[in-house]
Protein backbone atom coordinates (compact mmCIF):
# COMPACT_ATOMS: atom_id res chain seq x y z
CA UNK A 1 0.00 0.00 0.00
CA UNK A 2 1.62 2.94 -0.81
CA UNK A 3 1.72 6.01 1.63
CA UNK A 4 -1.55 7.95 -0.75
CA UNK A 5 -3.41 5.37 -0.47
CA UNK A 6 -2.75 4.74 3.76
CA UNK A 7 -3.55 8.30 3.77
CA UNK A 8 -6.95 8.03 2.03
CA UNK A 9 -7.49 4.90 4.27
CA UNK A 10 -7.15 6.85 7.04
CA UNK A 11 -9.34 9.94 6.06
CA UNK A 12 -12.09 7.63 5.08
CA UNK A 13 -12.10 5.99 8.19
CA UNK A 14 -11.90 8.97 10.28
CA UNK A 15 -14.88 10.43 7.91
CA UNK A 16 -16.83 7.12 9.19
CA UNK A 17 -16.18 7.55 12.77
CA UNK A 18 -17.14 11.53 12.74
CA UNK A 19 -20.14 10.04 10.64
CA UNK A 20 -21.66 8.81 13.97
CA UNK A 21 -21.04 11.59 16.05
CA UNK A 22 -24.36 13.20 15.52
CA UNK A 23 -26.22 9.89 16.92
CA UNK A 24 -23.94 10.32 20.29
CA UNK A 25 -25.24 14.55 21.13
CA UNK A 26 -28.68 13.03 22.72
CA UNK A 27 -27.16 11.26 24.95
CA UNK A 28 -24.25 13.55 25.88
CA UNK A 29 -26.84 16.06 26.23
CA UNK A 30 -29.20 13.91 28.64
CA UNK A 31 -25.82 12.82 30.44
CA UNK A 32 -25.16 16.17 30.97
CA UNK A 33 -28.77 17.59 32.43
CA UNK A 34 -28.91 14.32 34.29
CA UNK A 35 -25.90 13.56 36.17
CA UNK A 36 -23.01 16.32 34.72
CA UNK A 37 -24.79 18.94 35.84
CA UNK A 38 -26.13 17.54 39.47
CA UNK A 39 -23.09 16.61 40.03
CA UNK A 40 -21.01 19.31 39.85
CA UNK A 41 -23.91 21.41 42.12
CA UNK A 42 -23.50 18.77 44.78
CA UNK A 43 -19.64 18.94 44.28
CA UNK A 44 -20.03 23.02 44.72
CA UNK A 45 -22.11 22.32 47.91
CA UNK A 46 -19.94 20.19 49.37
CA UNK A 47 -17.52 23.15 49.58
CA UNK A 48 -20.21 24.80 51.68
CA UNK A 49 -21.87 25.50 54.97
CA UNK A 50 -25.80 25.32 54.18
CA UNK A 51 -29.07 24.12 55.49
CA UNK A 52 -30.89 24.04 52.47
CA UNK A 53 -32.58 27.72 52.51
CA UNK A 54 -30.50 31.05 52.26
CA UNK A 55 -26.95 31.50 50.56
CA UNK A 56 -24.46 28.85 50.95
CA UNK A 57 -21.43 29.77 53.09
CA UNK A 58 -17.85 28.84 51.34
CA UNK A 59 -15.57 27.01 53.68
CA UNK A 60 -13.63 25.10 51.36
CA UNK A 61 -12.09 22.03 52.81
CA UNK A 62 -13.82 22.09 55.99
CA UNK A 63 -16.62 19.62 55.44
CA UNK A 64 -13.77 17.10 54.12
CA UNK A 65 -11.96 17.73 57.05
CA UNK A 66 -14.82 17.04 59.61
CA UNK A 67 -15.48 14.03 57.74
CA UNK A 68 -11.80 12.65 57.87
CA UNK A 69 -12.41 12.68 61.57
CA UNK A 70 -15.97 11.41 62.08
CA UNK A 71 -16.06 8.09 63.74
CA UNK A 72 -19.57 7.52 62.21
CA UNK A 73 -18.63 7.76 58.65
CA UNK A 74 -15.99 5.31 58.97
CA UNK A 75 -18.20 3.13 61.15
CA UNK A 76 -20.56 3.61 58.63
CA UNK A 77 -18.01 2.10 55.40
CA UNK A 78 -16.79 -0.37 57.87
CA UNK A 79 -20.78 -1.40 57.68
CA UNK A 80 -21.02 -0.74 53.91
CA UNK A 81 -18.15 -3.48 53.29
CA UNK A 82 -20.33 -6.08 55.14
CA UNK A 83 -23.11 -4.51 52.91
CA UNK A 84 -21.25 -5.22 49.57
CA UNK A 85 -20.55 -9.33 50.68
CA UNK A 86 -24.36 -9.42 51.06
CA UNK A 87 -25.10 -7.91 47.69
CA UNK A 88 -22.40 -8.56 45.86
CA UNK A 89 -19.66 -11.32 46.94
CA UNK A 90 -22.57 -14.26 48.24
CA UNK A 91 -24.97 -13.58 45.71
CA UNK A 92 -22.28 -14.08 42.74
CA UNK A 93 -21.21 -16.78 44.31
CA UNK A 94 -24.76 -18.55 44.40
CA UNK A 95 -25.59 -17.17 41.81
CA UNK A 96 -22.77 -19.46 39.91
CA UNK A 97 -23.68 -22.55 41.59
CA UNK A 98 -27.19 -22.10 40.52
CA UNK A 99 -26.68 -21.16 37.19
CA UNK A 100 -24.33 -23.94 36.83
CA UNK A 101 -26.71 -26.58 38.23
CA UNK A 102 -29.85 -25.11 36.30
CA UNK A 103 -28.16 -25.52 33.31
CA UNK A 104 -25.63 -28.33 33.28
CA UNK A 105 -28.16 -31.04 35.63
CA UNK A 106 -31.35 -29.54 35.10
CA UNK A 107 -32.09 -28.47 31.69
CA UNK A 108 -30.04 -31.49 30.56
CA UNK A 109 -31.37 -34.05 32.67
CA UNK A 110 -35.20 -32.40 33.53
CA UNK A 111 -35.84 -30.37 30.42
CA UNK A 112 -35.45 -26.37 29.47
CA UNK A 113 -39.32 -25.68 31.06
CA UNK A 114 -38.14 -26.99 34.52
CA UNK A 115 -35.12 -25.03 34.63
CA UNK A 116 -37.05 -21.80 33.47
CA UNK A 117 -39.27 -22.47 36.15
CA UNK A 118 -36.89 -22.56 38.49
CA UNK A 119 -35.32 -19.39 36.85
CA UNK A 120 -38.35 -17.44 37.56
CA UNK A 121 -39.05 -18.49 41.08
CA UNK A 122 -35.72 -17.58 42.08
CA UNK A 123 -36.06 -14.08 40.38
CA UNK A 124 -38.78 -13.32 41.82
CA UNK A 125 -37.47 -11.24 44.16
CA UNK A 126 -35.93 -9.28 42.27
CA UNK A 127 -39.22 -8.48 40.45
CA UNK A 128 -40.59 -7.12 43.50
CA UNK A 129 -40.06 -2.94 44.70
CA UNK A 130 -37.41 -2.87 47.65
CA UNK A 131 -39.90 -1.49 49.75
CA UNK A 132 -42.87 -3.94 49.08
CA UNK A 133 -39.87 -6.44 49.94
CA UNK A 134 -38.61 -4.30 53.25
CA UNK A 135 -41.89 -4.08 54.85
CA UNK A 136 -42.69 -7.66 54.29
CA UNK A 137 -39.71 -9.15 55.73
CA UNK A 138 -40.27 -6.35 58.80
CA UNK A 139 -43.27 -8.14 59.33
CA UNK A 140 -41.81 -11.70 59.27
CA UNK A 141 -38.85 -10.56 61.71
CA UNK A 142 -40.89 -8.61 64.02
CA UNK A 143 -40.06 -9.98 67.69
CA UNK A 144 -43.72 -10.00 68.77
CA UNK A 145 -46.04 -11.88 66.17
CA UNK A 146 -42.92 -12.64 63.08
CA UNK A 147 -42.93 -15.44 61.36
CA UNK A 148 -39.83 -16.45 61.58
CA UNK A 149 -39.64 -16.35 65.60
CA UNK A 150 -43.26 -18.24 65.51
CA UNK A 151 -41.71 -20.72 63.05
CA UNK A 152 -38.68 -21.16 65.81
CA UNK A 153 -41.11 -22.12 68.51
CA UNK A 154 -43.21 -24.61 66.12
CA UNK A 155 -40.01 -27.09 65.71
CA UNK A 156 -38.75 -26.59 69.02
CA UNK A 157 -35.99 -23.93 68.69
CA UNK A 158 -37.86 -21.27 70.95
CA UNK A 159 -34.92 -20.61 72.52
CA UNK A 160 -33.45 -19.04 69.25
CA UNK A 161 -36.04 -16.85 68.75
CA UNK A 162 -35.03 -13.11 68.55
CA UNK A 163 -35.27 -9.41 67.99
CA UNK A 164 -33.27 -9.77 64.64
CA UNK A 165 -33.52 -6.25 63.77
CA UNK A 166 -33.59 -4.33 67.01
CA UNK A 167 -30.26 -6.09 68.38
CA UNK A 168 -27.05 -4.25 67.46
CA UNK A 169 -25.04 -7.70 67.22
CA UNK A 170 -27.44 -9.23 64.40
CA UNK A 171 -29.19 -6.23 62.95
CA UNK A 172 -26.49 -5.89 59.85
CA UNK A 173 -26.50 -9.90 59.49
CA UNK A 174 -30.45 -9.96 59.15
CA UNK A 175 -30.11 -6.89 56.64
CA UNK A 176 -27.25 -8.83 54.81
CA UNK A 177 -29.82 -11.85 54.69
CA UNK A 178 -32.33 -10.05 53.26
CA UNK A 179 -30.22 -8.45 50.73
CA UNK A 180 -28.84 -12.21 49.50
CA UNK A 181 -32.13 -12.97 49.13
CA UNK A 182 -32.95 -10.28 47.31
CA UNK A 183 -30.34 -10.50 44.97
CA UNK A 184 -29.19 -13.14 43.87
CA UNK A 185 -31.46 -13.76 40.64
CA UNK A 186 -29.74 -10.56 38.70
CA UNK A 187 -26.02 -12.61 38.87
CA UNK A 188 -28.06 -16.13 38.31
CA UNK A 189 -30.01 -14.69 34.85
CA UNK A 190 -26.64 -13.14 34.28
CA UNK A 191 -24.64 -16.29 34.48
CA UNK A 192 -27.67 -18.27 32.79
CA UNK A 193 -27.35 -16.44 29.60
CA UNK A 194 -24.08 -16.51 29.56
CA UNK A 195 -23.60 -20.13 29.68
CA UNK A 196 -25.98 -20.07 26.58
CA UNK A 197 -23.05 -19.35 24.42
CA UNK A 198 -20.86 -22.07 25.77
CA UNK A 199 -20.35 -25.07 23.39
CA UNK A 200 -22.53 -28.05 25.08
CA UNK A 201 -19.92 -30.52 23.53
CA UNK A 202 -17.40 -29.06 26.37
CA UNK A 203 -19.45 -30.33 29.00
CA UNK A 204 -20.31 -33.80 27.15
CA UNK A 205 -16.26 -34.24 26.77
CA UNK A 206 -15.93 -33.29 29.97
CA UNK A 207 -18.60 -36.22 31.10
CA UNK A 208 -17.14 -38.61 29.04
CA UNK A 209 -13.39 -38.10 30.42
CA UNK A 210 -15.10 -38.69 33.56
CA UNK A 211 -14.87 -35.30 34.80
CA UNK A 212 -17.51 -34.23 38.29
CA UNK A 213 -19.72 -31.84 38.10
CA UNK A 214 -17.70 -29.75 40.37
CA UNK A 215 -14.67 -30.76 37.61
CA UNK A 216 -16.65 -29.55 35.16
CA UNK A 217 -17.62 -26.10 37.07
CA UNK A 218 -14.05 -25.14 37.87
CA UNK A 219 -13.06 -25.90 34.24
CA UNK A 220 -15.56 -25.37 31.65
CA UNK A 221 -18.08 -22.93 33.24
CA UNK A 222 -15.76 -20.58 35.29
CA UNK A 223 -13.35 -19.87 32.78
CA UNK A 224 -16.11 -19.54 29.76
CA UNK A 225 -18.09 -17.13 31.64
CA UNK A 226 -15.71 -14.73 33.33
CA UNK A 227 -16.55 -11.71 31.13
CA UNK A 228 -20.33 -11.85 32.74
CA UNK A 229 -18.84 -12.63 36.52
CA UNK A 230 -16.78 -9.55 35.96
CA UNK A 231 -20.29 -7.39 34.82
CA UNK A 232 -22.01 -8.98 38.04
CA UNK A 233 -19.37 -8.01 40.20
CA UNK A 234 -19.07 -4.35 39.34
CA UNK A 235 -22.82 -4.04 38.70
CA UNK A 236 -23.66 -5.37 42.33
CA UNK A 237 -20.84 -3.99 44.16
CA UNK A 238 -21.74 -0.37 43.28
CA UNK A 239 -25.20 -1.16 44.11
CA UNK A 240 -24.09 -2.23 47.29
CA UNK A 241 -21.94 1.01 47.95
CA UNK A 242 -25.80 2.74 46.70
CA UNK A 243 -27.76 0.82 49.10
CA UNK A 244 -30.51 2.77 51.00
CA UNK A 245 -34.00 1.67 50.29
CA UNK A 246 -33.04 -1.81 52.54
CA UNK A 247 -31.52 0.73 55.25
CA UNK A 248 -34.61 2.31 55.24
CA UNK A 249 -37.36 0.44 55.21
CA UNK A 250 -35.61 -2.41 57.56
CA UNK A 251 -33.56 -0.28 60.68
CA UNK A 252 -33.42 3.10 59.44
CA UNK A 253 -29.35 2.96 60.62
CA UNK A 254 -30.80 1.19 63.78
CA UNK A 255 -29.90 0.12 65.90
CA UNK A 256 -27.50 2.67 67.72
CA UNK A 257 -25.75 2.88 63.75
CA UNK A 258 -25.37 -0.71 63.64
CA UNK A 259 -26.52 -0.78 59.79
CA UNK A 260 -25.91 2.64 58.98
CA UNK A 261 -24.25 2.67 55.38
CA UNK A 262 -22.50 6.23 53.61
CA UNK A 263 -25.60 6.67 51.27
CA UNK A 264 -28.40 6.80 54.44
CA UNK A 265 -25.57 8.46 56.35
CA UNK A 266 -25.51 11.08 54.10
CA UNK A 267 -29.77 11.52 53.58
CA UNK A 268 -29.62 11.89 57.57
CA UNK A 269 -27.29 14.85 56.91
CA UNK A 270 -29.30 16.07 54.21
CA UNK A 271 -32.88 15.83 55.65
CA UNK A 272 -32.75 15.14 59.52
CA UNK A 273 -29.78 17.06 60.50
CA UNK A 274 -29.96 19.96 57.37
CA UNK A 275 -26.48 19.95 56.90
CA UNK A 276 -26.51 19.78 53.25
CA UNK A 277 -22.93 20.66 52.50
CA UNK A 278 -22.43 17.80 54.64
CA UNK A 279 -24.31 15.90 53.17
CA UNK A 280 -22.69 16.87 49.74
CA UNK A 281 -19.12 16.16 50.44
CA UNK A 282 -20.35 12.45 51.55
CA UNK A 283 -22.45 11.53 48.39
CA UNK A 284 -19.24 13.12 46.64
CA UNK A 285 -16.74 10.82 48.38
CA UNK A 286 -18.70 7.92 47.68
CA UNK A 287 -19.38 8.55 43.92
CA UNK A 288 -15.37 9.32 43.57
CA UNK A 289 -15.24 5.49 45.38
CA UNK A 290 -17.46 4.29 42.78
CA UNK A 291 -15.97 5.52 39.80
CA UNK A 292 -12.63 4.37 41.08
CA UNK A 293 -13.95 0.46 41.28
CA UNK A 294 -15.46 0.99 37.86
CA UNK A 295 -11.82 2.04 36.71
CA UNK A 296 -10.47 -1.10 38.38
CA UNK A 297 -12.94 -3.21 37.34
CA UNK A 298 -12.88 -2.64 33.77
CA UNK A 299 -9.12 -2.18 33.66
CA UNK A 300 -8.87 -5.62 35.65
CA UNK A 301 -11.81 -7.31 33.24
CA UNK A 302 -9.69 -5.84 29.53
CA UNK A 303 -6.46 -7.18 30.76
CA UNK A 304 -8.02 -10.16 31.06
CA UNK A 305 -10.00 -10.52 27.97
CA UNK A 306 -6.74 -9.07 26.15
CA UNK A 307 -4.40 -12.44 27.99
CA UNK A 308 -7.39 -14.65 26.24
CA UNK A 309 -6.78 -13.06 22.92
Amino acid sequence: MTERTAKQAAARHRDGRLAYLPYLVPGVLLFTAVIGVPFLMNLYTSFTEWEGIGTPRWIGLGNYTELARDGDFWASFRNNVLVIVGMAVVPTAIGLVLAAVLTDLIDRHFGPRTASVLRACIYLPQVLPVVIAGIVWSWLLNPESGAVNALLDAVGLGALAHDWLGDPGTALWTVMAVMVWVQIGFPLVVFMSGLQRVDPSLYEAAEIDGATWARRFRHVTLPQIRPEIFVVLLWTTIAALKAFAHIFVLTKGGPGGATNVPSYYSYVSFFERTEVGYGSAISTVLTLIILALTVVFLRMQGRDMGEER
